[in-house]
Formats: structure tokens, sequence, C-alpha cells
């Protein structure tokens, strides 16, 4: 029986304990919570800017006034004490727009100065009938102070204020008590409650709305970026290919050039099978990226708004001669497209070449998209030290339909150029249109003497 006396005893010393510990956590927690001086400013509305502090100030100054005159007029309160009783509640309200919770603190000493003040009048007969504990112009006040601590602090901290509240209006009126008195402590309750909830809503409501707009902007940023990344993916596919191009003609004529030597020797055949055999495994590590680059189903962006063109996914890549074919399918299309071509064609890079292709065939398409029925006119200039190109297409002559793509196709193209050491500007024109204009270094490595501005995005006719 006394061992389990002794079991009892400890595991209530420890239930005990672990309450004591609890209660001290909780009331550390309520000191760090309302004991504090630290600043929350209100900020100004974003359309009245300042209007809100000024009414606020006016509040503050007519609850000054009305302490002042009520408590002086119908408490007995001395006019000294009761400058300062209204003082302290009108200020508390100011004070509240840039520290909420110690301006709580100072309206709730003034209504328990104010309580105690008046309660001695009341015993001694000096005032009948005054509205006791709280003062009409304390509950004014002191909802003032509620409502935009509620509005800036957390949820807890306003619930602890109003419990704290709630608390001390029991204490004074229905424990401590007057006599001949009009009882306000259930008023002064119930609507500093509903100030409370409607603060800690709007709140939320103001909460919400931010992480709203934050989460719209997060996914716009995703959204930017995974369109990047799947650009590049793209990009990366066709100049693989281009380079497997080169890499099976290295393989073929190091394997055909040891028959083109009359009685070659050992150290060149042996070298030949070596660039033959480097070749082979560059080749089979290239085409490893490049089917887990593919998809099972490669979709075409740049079809002009086709995806089904039939093309192998192993077929060449296009060059600047099959400029001519895409614009004819861009005239089959409904647009009206000129051509010029001025200086003679030059030996390029593949990659510059692709790229070229791909920015007009780009070009074309936002204006397939974005202004149907309009002119289009391409230029093509051979320069000495790259190539030029310009896009421009005149005001859309039909409706505008809504556009299902990402929006993103001008960022493919400057991909494109910034990986060669060339420059894309895309902009509007003063007649309506649009224009696209880029510059691509001959061997895709020299940097650009005099760059652009980068791009801003698609144009919308």
């Amino acid at each position: 029986m006394s061992r389990v006396v002794r079991v009892t005893g400890t595991g209530g010393r420890r239930v005990s304990a672990m309450l004591a510990d609890l209660l001290r956590r909780r009331l550390r927690l309520l000191r760090e919570d309302l004991w504090t001086g630290r600043s929350d400013p209100l900020p100004p509305s974003m359309w009245l800017r300042w209007l809100p502090h000024g009414l606020l100030c006016l509040v503050a100054f007519g609850v000054a006034l009305g302490a002042v005159a009520q408590l002086g007029s119908d408490g007995g309160v001395g006019p000294q004490l009761a400058a300062a009783i209204g003082l302290a509640q009108g200020g508390a309200v100011v004070l509240a727009l840039w520290r909420p919770v110690p301006a709580w603190w100072m309206s709730t000493a003034a209504m328990l100065v104010c309580a105690v003040e008046v309660r001695r009048h009341l015993l001694a007969g000096d005032a009948h009938g005054f509205t006791w504990p709280w003062s009409s112009a304390g509950i004014i006040g002191h909802m003032a102070v509620l409502l935009l601590l509620a509005l800036r602090v957390r949820t807890r901290v306003s619930v602890e204020v109003l419990t704290v509240t709630v608390l001390l209006t029991y204490l004074v009126q229905g424990l401590w008590g007057a006599s001949d008195y009009t009882p306000t402590g259930v008023i002064a309750v119930i609507f500093s409650s509903v100030v409370v909830v409607l603060g800690t809503a709007l709140r939320g409501r103001r909460e919400a709305r931010a992480e709203l707009v934050e989460q719209t902007t997060l996914t716009a940023e995703e959204r930017a970026r995974r369109t990047l990344l799947e650009e590049r993916s793209r990009i990366a596919r066709e100049l693989h290919d281009v380079v497997a191009h080169h890499m099976s003609v290295i393989s073929i004529q190091a394997q055909v050039a040891q028959h083109l030597v009359e009685q070659p020797s050992a150290e060149l055949i042996e070298n030949l099978q070596g660039i033959r055999q480097n070749a082979l495994e560059a080749l089979t590590e290239l085409r490893r990226v490049l089917g887990v680059l593919r998809s099972e189903n490669p979709e075409d962006p740049y079809g002009l708004g086709r995806t089904d063109t039939g093309a192998a996914p192993d077929a060449p890549q296009p060059t600047l001669d099959r400029l001519d074919a895409l614009i004819e399918n861009t005239r089959a299309a409904g647009l009206e497209v000129t051509t010029e071509f001025t200086g003679g064609a030059r030996p390029y890079a593949p990659g510059v070449e692709l790229s070229a292709y791909r920015i007009v065939q780009e070009a074309l398409s936002n204006a397939l998209r974005h202004a149907p029925g309009s002119r289009v006119r391409v230029e093509v200039t051979h320069l000495p030290s790259g190539l030029r190109l310009a896009v421009t297409n005149s005001r859309p002559r039909r409706p505008v339909p809504p556009s299902p793509g990402a929006g993103h196709g001008l960022l493919g193209m400057r991909e494109r150029a910034t990986m060669l050491g060339g420059t894309v500007t895309a902009a509007g024109t003063p007649a309506g249109g649009f224009a696209v204009s880029a510059f691509l270094p001959r061997d895709g490595t020299q940097p650009v003497p005099s760059p652009t501005p980068p791009l801003t995005g698609e144009q919308s006719p």
C-alpha cells in the first residue's frame, strides 16, 4: 500500500511540475506579447494617403474633450484629474497609430484611474447615476484603440488583449462594485469584442490578399522560368542535331581517308582509326543526351500554328536556304509578305543559320497570331561581320483572336541570339505595327560592339 502511495505521490508531483512549467511558458508568452513597446505604424492608405490618420486624430480630440466635460460636470472629478484622464484616453488613440500595445495599456490604465476616482464620488454621493466603470468617451476611445491593435497584431495578441479587458471590467464592476451608477461593463465588453473580431477579420482579409498577390507573382515567375528552360532545352536539341551531323561526317571522312592515300603508313591508319573511334563515341554520347532531351512526341512550336509537320525527328535542321519555303507557307496562311536580301550570301556557322531561320520563323508566327491580315516585310542583310535580320508587320486588318500561346516567343529569340553573341530587339512601330530586328555574328562567337536594349515582351497590336 505504501508503495502505491509513493508512486501516486510521484506521479502527482510530476503532473504538478508539468502544469507549473506550462503556466510559466504561458505567462512568459503573455509577457512577450503584451509587455512590449515595439513600433508598428499604421501605413497610409493607398488612395486616401493620410486621411485615416487625420480622422483618427479628430476622434482622439473628440474623446479627450468629451471625457473632460463628462468627468468634470457629471462625475464630480476635479478639473486637473479630469483633464489628465481625458488626455490619456484621447492620446491612446493617437499613440495606437504607431504603437498599438502601449496605447492599449494607456487606455486601460486611464479606465482604471477613472473608475477608482468616480467610484469614490459615487460612494460619497457627489455623482448620481454616472456611467461606471467605463465612461462614454472611454468606451469610444478604447474601441478605436482595440480596432487599430487588431488590424496590426497577431490574432493571439488580440485575443489576449480582449481577455484582459474583459477580466478587468468584471473585477472592477462585478467584484469591486459601487453604488448608484449606470453599469457600462456589459456594453464595453460587447463593443470591444465586436471591434476585435472586425479588426481581426480585416487583417486576415488583407493578409490573404497579400498572399494571393505573392502567389500570383510566384506563379508567373515559375511559368516564365519553366518556359525559359523549355526554350533552352529546345535550342539544345536543335544544336545537338547540328553537332551530331558534323560528328557523323567526321567519322565517315576518317574511315574513307585511308583509302584515298596509296600505301598509307601504319601511324596514319592508327590515327584515322582513333579519330573515327572518338567521333563514334562522341556521337553515341550525343545521341544519349538527345534521347533525354527529346520527348516521345515532340511538338513543333515554330510551325506557324501547325504541330503536324510530318517531319521526322532526325530530319536535318533548317538553314537560310529554306527561308523561301517558310515565307511561301506564311503567304499561304494569309499574310502579305515581301522580302529583301542585301549583300552576297556568305558561309555562316551552322548554329547561326539555324538561329537565323528560327528567329524569322518566330517573328512571322507572331505576325500571324497578333496581326492577322497585315503586311510583313522581311529583310536579310549579309554583312562582313555577321547577319542582320528585320521582320516588320503593319497594323492588323482583322480582329486579333485570343492567342493560346504562352507569350514567350521573343524569349526564345533572345536566348538564341545571346548564345551566339548577338542581340534581338522588338518594339512597336509608330504606325501601329511591330518590328523585330536581330544581329548574329558570322561565326557565332564575336561580341556585339553596341548592345541593344533587351526584349520587353510579345507584341500586342
